[in-house]
């Protein structure tokens, strides 16, 4: 199973989302969950990177971090990271690199484990992305499921 994760650059909380993060990653490694596509951006990723990287270290050395670039011409701190993947970007324009790589995570990600607060964003979009597309969807705080206001564009 793949996993990928959609959340804000900043996070105001961390100490009170961490637990939940690590308890959600653990149950999807449990249910079977190996590969994990990582950002690489902003407070929430290094949060999921940290969290899966230390996992692994911990208890579960059989699962797989991935760094998805968004481009190849960019140096990237991979430390946190198993290995690389740059998803097929070339003709999309740098401006939209991100966003698109996100589908492709998406899209190539049975689950996503989110951190989403408000509804603007990339992380709000990419959370539209997935709910649209039908994805597991698993919100570590933010709107309820029956929040429709949240879908913004559906």
């Amino acid at each position: 199973m793949v996993v990928t994760f959609c959340g804000h650059n900043e996070i105001s909380d961390v100490e009170n989302i961490k637990p939940h993060l690590y308890t959600e990653i653990e149950k999807l490694i449990e249910d079977g969950a190996d590969k994990f596509y990582l950002g690489g951006y902003g407070k929430f990723d290094l949060l999921a990177a940290q969290a899966v990287c230390s996992l692994k270290k911990e208890q579960f050395p059989h699962i797989r971090s991935i760094l998805v670039l968004p481009y190849l011409n960019r140096e990237y701190d991979k430390a946190l990271y198993d290995e690389t993947v740059y998803p097929p970007l070339e003709k999309v324009p740098l401006k939209f690199a991100i966003s698109k790589r996100n589908e492709w995570m998406i899209d190539n990600s049975d689950a996503v484990v989110c951190y989403v607060v408000h509804s603007w964003g990339g992380a709000a979009a990419s959370l539209n992305y997935a709910l649209r597309k039908k994805k597991r969807v698993i919100r570590i705080t933010g709107f309820s499921e029956n929040d429709t206001d949240f879908m913004l564009d559906l």
